[in-house]
């Protein structure tokens, strides 16, 4: 499988046998151009046999008497063929019936949202998973086509956390019925002030990368409250599943996810690329209006603003390390996060 896959998707890696007799399995699931799932696994070292698929619309329960699919281990690879753009599906892996794995695709399907992810499959504290169909992560959810409200119901959501600016959301309400929405107003995150020093040529690519790096910053000194009280609502079970969201699903979205992955002990290493994978999911064409009749330094830094960098996080780590020493006081200090409150949060969105 290419690398490119591997780092835009999930990757799961279960160890399984006895000691002298492991078994390392990965799999993934993709949708194609047409809305088909592919699901692709490799087996160290390799395996010989049959794999059982098991198709379900809930994670969390699948019928497993009559797979949908039979495939040969060798092959590597299935293809679950649907019409149905509308239903999410998740998928049951057996080889040999032994080994079973949950996997869906990380990517939601939407017409009227950007960069909408289920962060289930991360491999989280001491080989467990995180829950699929629990927690999603996404854009601006505030202007649902017809079909994607179908999509959303279809996801069962029961709570709505908003990470936009006050004026986006005033502007602009999220106003979908069968969720609550938990509205958590952060004082950055709107790009509209900045516009008028796109349009006159004074911001230029580096000039972007600071004003990001400052916007991160203040997530932690002047949006803390807002974080913190996010966090709780991911410690009662009657709220999921939950998503939250920012106007692109990037900044506010990103550092919220990262914190939430951080807390299950998901490896450093893939909460960076859950952050960096919103690059492979906005959908840059839509924005080109913005860049039209701009100079070159000015396009550049319209780049930078609508995508996500390493850059912009590393002076948070810095001041996190700098006034707490390390990130485990941060979430019990700034954050009001007790390590109860984290062994509670492991207990709902870990397998």
């Amino acid at each position: 499988m290419s690398k490119k896959i591997f780092t835009s998707f999930v990757l799961l890696a279960t160890l399984v046998g006895c000691q002298h007799n492991t078994t390392e399995i990965q799999t993934l699931c993709l949708r194609d151009g047409i809305g088909n799932y592919m699901i692709k696994w490799e087996t160290t070292p390799p395996m010989e046999g049959v794999a059982k698929i098991y198709v379900s619309n809930n994670p969390d329960r699948f019928a497993r008497k009559d797979p949908s699919i039979y495939a040969d281990i060798s092959q590597g690879v299935a293809t679950y063929i649907t019409n149905d753009n509308v239903t999410r599906q998740y998928f049951c892996l057996t080889f040999n019936d032994k080994h079973a794995q949950i996997v869906g695709a990380r990517s939601v399907l939407m017409d009227s949202v950007q960069n909408l992810r289920d962060l289930g499959g991360y491999p989280g504290e001491k080989g467990r998973m995180t829950r699929w169909g629990r927690v999603y992560r996404s854009g601006d959810v505030s202007r649902l086509s017809i079909q994607d409200s179908l999509r959303m119901s279809d996801l069962h959501i029961k709570t709505i956390i908003d990470l936009r600016t006050a004026a986006e959301i005033n502007a602009s309400p999220v106003t979908f019925e069968e969720a609550q929405i938990v509205a958590l107003p952060l004082t950055v995150g709107n790009l509209d002030n900045i516009e008028p020093f796109l349009r006159e040529g004074k911001m230029r690519k580096g000039d972007a990368t600071v004003y990001m790096q400052d916007m991160y910053l203040k997530f932690i000194t002047d949006n803390h409250e807002a974080f913190a009280r996010a966090l709780q609502v991911f410690l009662d079970k009657d709220n999921y599943p939950i998503l939250f969201s920012c106007s692109l699903g990037k900044d506010a979205t990103g550092f919220l996810s990262s914190l939430l992955l951080q807390l299950l002990d998901v490896p450093d290493q893939t909460v960076i690329r859950d952050y960096l994978a919103s690059n492979e999911y906005i959908i840059m064409q839509r924005y080109a209006y913005m860049v039209r009749n701009l100079s070159f330094e000015s396009q550049e830094a319209i780049t930078t603003l609508l995508s996500v960098n390493e850059l912009f996080m590393q002076p948070v780590r810095q001041k996190i390390l700098r006034d707490y020493t390390s990130f485990d006081n941060f979430v019990e200090t700034a954050l009001s996060f007790s390590e109860k409150d984290q062994e509670r949060l492991k207990d709902i969105l870990l397998y």
